[in-house]
């Protein structure tokens, strides 16, 4: 969910921290660290497949 995470990260932290929660304010900033990790993934793997692409292209033209 990456960017969604991100978002509700920020959103608990920011609770956490505003009512002095340190346990909300830690899940928070663990989700938001989860979500930057699951979206670069993502942006990781959409690379991939257009280099992917890209060979298969180089490749037909081969042929």
């Amino acid at each position: 969910m990456g960017v969604l995470d991100e978002a509700k990260g920020k959103v608990k932290e920011a609770t956490g921290d505003v009512t002095g929660n340190e346990e909300l304010k830690d899940e928070g900033q663990a989700q938001q660290d989860k979500g930057a990790e699951e979206r670069q993934a993502k942006e990781h793997e959409a690379k991939a497949k257009a280099h992917e692409k890209k060979a298969d292209l180089a490749e037909a033209r081969m042929d």
